[in-house]
């Protein structure tokens, strides 16, 4: 997705460092026993009675990204999440958000933490059913002891922003699932925090309620760079809100990228399983194709973003019969043809230099 992408490279917002949580009997040995955390989640179990959910994972969410944590049931993506604001105590590791020593909060500071500076918004939306909307969105901020005006205020503007303008005064046994969720956005919305981070919020809509969710978390980044912690069991839904993608497995991150690494320079065989059906061309980018361009070629052919799809490339090239040049502004960085393109497309060009992340380079 297009992001501010470029805002992104400064401070991190949230620094994850050799994380870990273990569940069960003594589970504060296993991190710090190397025989132990060379085991594989069946011989833990058998030999400990413990369950690691989360493995030494490493990364930093940037100011401005939406970062998505991705994997199959039980990889451990919602332990992780839940961990980044101590509502799963880790078991080992650190956790920062903007330099500040989260796993040393004291109840007071942690508090202030999940109702000021990371908003949650889960897959159940938790709405109160006797109340309003506006007084569901407002609920937060009544909780931070806002005056009812000044909250009612806030409130009926993120209903609006969330597009249920109209629906201030229904109750949630009267709206569909779509509209529940819109409000659990708008409620986290509220409180106008730092980071929003969001726990499989749409698994259990309707795939066009989904849809039409997802572009709504697109609007709303586009429109204000909030940073976004984003978790999902679904591909198309982290390749479509994406900017970087933590893809887990067995509590493990096996590769940190870009949309575009991930499926370009799949890390293993088991994330080359995971993007296998992906269409490349919906997900590469041009850079991908693109060689220097000939001086008799920098002012002829169509033009493309260097963030264009290979697809838009590829119906640019069919459409002019020609290469098609790659500008940026004023100037032209390259050109693309239909060799290169159905290259990418065939799986026989990859991402000059993407190295995608893995564990141990995920900081």
């Amino acid at each position: 997705m297009s992001t501010a992408t470029g805002t992104a490279a400064g401070t991190p917002v949230f620094s994850v460092q050799g994380l870990w949580k273990v569940f069960g009997p003594k589970a504060g040995r296993v991190p710090g026993d190397p025989e132990l955390t060379a085991l594989g989640p069946a011989e833990l179990r058998a030999r400990t009675g413990c369950t690691a959910a989360v493995r030494d994972v490493s990364f930093d969410v940037r100011k401005g990204e939406v970062f998505v944590v991705m994997g199959l049931s039980g990889s451990g993506k919602s332990t992780l999440v839940r961990c980044l604001t101590r509502l799963v105590e880790p078991t080992a590791g650190t956790i920062a958000i903007d330099g500040e020593d989260v796993r040393a909060m004291d109840k007071t500071r942690l508090r202030e933490l999940r109702r000021h500076r990371a908003a949650m918004v889960f897959q159940h939306f938790g709405l109160l059913p006797h109340r309003t909307v506006l007084d569901n969105v407002a609920y937060g901020l009544e909780i931070q002891g806002m005056g009812r005006a000044e909250r009612r205020a806030r409130a009926a503007e993120m209903v609006a922003k969330v597009g249920l303008a109209g629906m201030e005064q229904r109750r949630p046994g009267q709206l569909s699932g779509g509209q529940r969720q819109r409000v659990g956005l708008a409620r986290a919305l509220a409180v106008d925090p730092e980071v929003l981070l969001f726990d499989e919020p749409f698994s259990a809509l309707d795939p066009l309620i989904r849809r039409d969710m997802q572009e709504e978390v697109v609007r709303l980044h586009r429109e204000e760079g909030r940073t976004m912690v984003f978790i999902t069991h679904d591909l198309g839904e982290a390749l479509k809100l994406g900017d970087r993608i933590a893809l887990m497995r067995d509590g493990r991150v096996v590769q940190l990228g870009t949309p575009e690494e991930i499926v370009g320079s799949p890390a293993d065989d088991y994330v080359r399983a995971f993007v296998r059906d992906v269409p490349r061309e919906q997900v590469m980018t041009v850079r991908t194709a693109m060689r220097r361009a000939f001086p008799d070629e920098t002012g002829s052919g169509p033009a493309v973003r260097p963030d264009a799809t290979v697809s838009e490339a590829i119906e640019a090239v069919a459409r002019a019969g020609a290469p098609a040049r790659v500008v940026d502004g004023e100037r032209c960085l390259g050109v693309v043809d239909s060799d290169a393109l159905l290259g990418v497309v065939a799986g026989t060009r990859t991402p000059a230099g993407a190295a995608a992340e893995r564990p141990e380079e995920a900081v």
